[in-house]
């Protein structure tokens, strides 16, 4: 099973000289884990903040939210995935990157995210289709 079907395809994003309470909101008001940072320049750039982020890098280091972009806390660069890549490979991807998601692109476009709970799903689909599953 492709990674292509199983993806998230409703990402957010934000500007990275956003702040970080700016991204707070997103992410609870949308109920989502993370946020893709986009960044200016020649070739397209991004980064990604997730909850955990949020909360220790920021939140329990008694950091004002207010004063302080998405920027400084991001990590860069994302791992981004062919949209046909396998499931199983994902899985190895990001176990081997140490990572909880994946970011899905079409060429140079990313158009989805694959988290951990989505290559579960997967294999549960795959299951039920009568595909092997290791």
């Amino acid at each position: 099973m492709k990674v292509k079907e199983f993806m998230t395809t409703n990402i957010e994003s934000i500007d990275h000289k956003r702040s970080v309470y700016y991204g707070i909101e997103r992410m609870v008001n949308r109920r989502i884990r993370s946020l893709l940072i986009r960044y200016p320049g020649k070739e397209i750039e991004y980064g990604v903040i997730t909850a955990r982020d949020v909360v220790f890098k920021v939140l329990a280091k008694g950091i004002d939210p207010k004063n302080i972009i998405v920027s400084k806390i991001a990590s860069k660069p994302i791992v981004a995935i062919d949209q046909n890549t396998d499931f199983k490979e994902v899985a190895k991807i990001m176990e081997e990157s140490n990572i909880a998601r994946a970011f899905v692109c079409d060429q140079d476009r990313i158009i989805g995210l694959v988290a951990l709970m989505d290559v579960m799903s997967a294999t549960i689909i795959a299951r039920a289709r009568g595909e092997y599953v290791s």
